[in-house]
């Protein structure tokens, strides 16, 4: 193939530099004429020695508008030409180093109040950022500068303006640097009336119509359901109940949700949760499978339940690896077109399913001759689907078929410890509530395949991706795969995955910890060539990495009656105080957390064979409640060594069978209540 040299002539070669690397992403641009490099010490080195600037590319696999710049310059030759000739171009993963995203997303928004992907950031030599964007259009269009105008003036400024560019990169990098670390350092107790300070301000932007907050676009908001599920459980408020059903029903109803295949596009691009933004995001579907789960246990709405399923049926049929993890994300194109893979014509559903049965299946599913996305449908619904709830199931299995005869969606096969950590949360919480197993096989599956084979010298790596695995683990790697082992210990009853997550969490606070201010870095020491170590604790569609290091702690500290575990949940939560004071709609997961401090759960154990009725019938009771933030222990008195585990798991000292029946130890607010050993007693004892 061919390829732009630095002058600008055309050379022959193969690839760039991006032939090894792990990232299907970073191998999409391996044969793009522009000279490509990964981040790492050659690429920097080269800038510093032939004095260029860096342009450097941020984005992920499933991300469109990323394809549409790579269409439209990253493949141009004329482009190509000018990128090798005046710059060291980078292309980075913002799934591999999301330290990295986060950094130069910060620079980013400084300078334009706004960023996104593809993230387009140009850098001196000394990695300090002085201009930045999202997509540019490859020649100027609708008032927006092209790129191509774009880099030769940088390349001209970067020659005649060099000090003016040096003074713009050194306020912008001070700014990032103030940014990255702003929110700690203080010594504020949260207040507990945060939580209900956030909530009000989210019910002033609560969309009563369409559910949700704000305008379009819309992601879905599952930390703010979340807290206002805790909420409602407690006070049963009517305003956070309209809030909570409000949003899921109509999500569940949209077209961000694939009615066919189960599982959530990333967002709507409405506000109506209508056409969605195609992509499917491991870390979405993991967090939505466990909200919806909790809904069901909260209202009891039976289609909770089924969303549940089918988004965790779609991550097991379409996300699985080969040896137990699960892959990040699908593509948001197929064939070329956004969302082709997910559309129909009523034609092409009667095609399928005969004209009578397809006309009801289009009636159920909103399907219309005009269609409401270029021409086709999104499936949205379903509606009025009683008189037909025998054959909807046949009817949306035969068109799943026939879908999956269509070219599908690139998949992103990395396996990213943090995202298969919430998805491993997801499964085990599933499993333990709706009493399937097959669920909890896959949740073990891919813990044992993250501790086994994405460890060095004891220490997690980020990635892994075809059997090699790459990347140092970033804080909430360890800590969303520590919480996800205690989900699955409080659902399998095996000490090993309790170990397992103690051992992340000594291991976490030795590497992340900031003994001065407190919080927890994104970053070990590990990580080079930074601009500054971040503290992330600002939700984003991701789980905040330290408000997901405090609940771990929390609750390591309560299962394991340690006390060094519990106060360094509270340093957390005292470091972004105030923050929180500030801005508290912004710390929704950290505030969750602080629930958990003012209204701590219920303690409870349960002894007894795991297989006996009787104990299933216990937990029965226990899996069917909405209780979080509370310690759910389980343990078989005639396979444990009653000193060995009494050790380990204070809760369970002195506790014997009742009887020689298996037997429930409810504990709340510091005093227990007398053991049962019957349902309908240990009913009584819950809240």
């Amino acid at each position: 193939m061919t390829t732009i040299s630095s002058d600008g002539t055309a050379e022959t070669a193969h690839t760039n530099h991006l032939a090894g690397a792990l990232s299907p992403y970073l191998l999409q641009h391996a044969h793009n004429p522009v000279d490509w490099y990964p981040w790492g010490a050659e690429a920097l080195a080269r800038a510093r020695t032939e004095d260029k600037p860096i342009f450097l590319s941020i984005g992920y696999s499933a991300c469109h508008w990323c394809h549409v710049m790579e269409r439209e310059s990253f493949e141009n030759a004329e482009i190509a030409g000018a990128l090798n000739r005046y710059f060291v171009c980078i292309k980075v993963d913002r799934e591999e180093r999301p330290d990295l995203d986060e950094l130069y997303m910060t620079a980013v928004q400084i300078l334009n109040g706004s960023g996104g992907w593809p993230l387009s950031v140009f850098l001196a030599p000394d990695l300090k950022p002085f201009f930045g964007g999202t997509y540019f259009p490859p020649n100027a269009r609708a008032g927006q500068p092209g790129f191509l105008d774009i880099l030769n003036r940088i390349a001209y400024l970067w020659i005649q303006r060099r000090a003016a560019l040096a003074e713009s990169a050194e306020q912008i990098t001070q700014a990032v640097c103030t940014n990255a670390t702003g929110f700690t350092g203080g010594n504020a107790w949260p207040d507990r009336a945060l939580p209900a300070t956030a909530l009000k301000e989210l019910a002033a932007s609560f969309d009563t119509h369409d559910g949700g907050f704000g305008f379009a676009p819309k992601f879905p908001p599952v930390n703010a359901l979340e807290l206002l599920l805790r909420t409602y459980a407690r006070t049963q408020s009517a305003a956070a109940l309209a809030q909570i059903t409000g949003t899921l029903d109509h999500m569940a109803a949209g077209g961000i949700h694939d009615q066919l295949g189960g599982g959530f596009h990333r967002y709507s691009t409405d506000a109506q949760w209508l056409v969605p933004h195609f992509e499917k995001m491991l870390y979405d579907n993991a967090q939505l499978a466990a909200l919806y789960l909790a809904a069901w246990q909260v209202i009891g709405q039976p289609r909770y339940r089924e969303v549940t399923a089918d988004t965790l049926d779609y991550v097991l049929r379409e996300m699985t690896a080969p040896g137990g993890g699960f892959y990040s994300s699908l593509d948001a194109d197929s064939a070329g077109h956004e969302g082709l893979y997910y559309c129909w014509t009523p034609a092409e559903i009667e095609a399928a399913l005969g004209a009578e049965d397809g006309r009801a299946f289009g009636k159920i599913y909103g399907v219309t001759p005009e269609g409401n996305f270029e021409g086709k449908n999104i499936l949205t619904g379903p509606r009025d689907a009683a008189p037909h709830a025998a054959q909807l199931a046949r009817w949306r299995a035969r068109l799943l078929a026939v879908r999956a005869q269509r070219v599908p969606p690139a998949r992103d096969e990395k396996v990213l410890v943090s995202w298969n950590a919430l998805t491993i949360s997801a499964l085990a919480q599933a499993a333990r509530v709706l009493e399937e197993p097959r669920y909890r096989v896959a949740a073990e599956k891919a813990a044992d395949f993250i501790l086994t084979q994405m460890r060095r010298d004891g220490e997690l790596l980020h990635a892994n991706r075809d059997g090699r695995t790459g990347g140092d683990g970033f804080l909430d790697d360890y800590a969303l795969l520590a919480n996800a082992l205690l989900d699955l210990f409080e659902t399998t009853h095996d000490v090993r995955w309790l170990d397992a997550g103690a051992e992340l969490a000594r291991q976490m606070l030795k590497n992340f910890g900031d003994e001065k201010a407190g919080g927890l870095f994104l970053t070990s020491s590990a990580h080079t060539d930074l601009l500054a170590r971040t503290k992330p604790g600002f939700d984003g569609q991701e789980p905040s990495a330290n408000a997901a290091a405090a609940r771990v702690l929390w609750r390591l500290g309560r299962i394991l009656d340690n006390a060094d575990f519990a106060r360094e949940a509270e340093r957390i939560l005292q470091a972004f105080g105030t923050a929180m004071q500030q801005q508290p709609r912004g710390f929704l997961g950290m505030l969750a957390v602080l629930d958990d401090f003012y209204n701590p759960g219920t303690e409870i154990a349960i002894l007894g064979a795991p297989d006996a009725p009787a104990t299933r019938a216990l937990w029965h009771e226990v899996n069917t409640r909405y209780l979080p933030g509370s310690v759910l222990i389980g343990a078989d008195p005639a396979r444990a060594d009653p000193a060995t585990l009494t050790k380990k798991i204070p809760l369970l000292a002195e506790r014997t069978l009742l009887d020689r029946q298996p037997t429930a130890y409810v504990c709340r607010h510091h005093a227990c209540q007398k053991p049962v050993t019957k349902p309908e007693e240990l009913r009584a004892l819950l809240p």
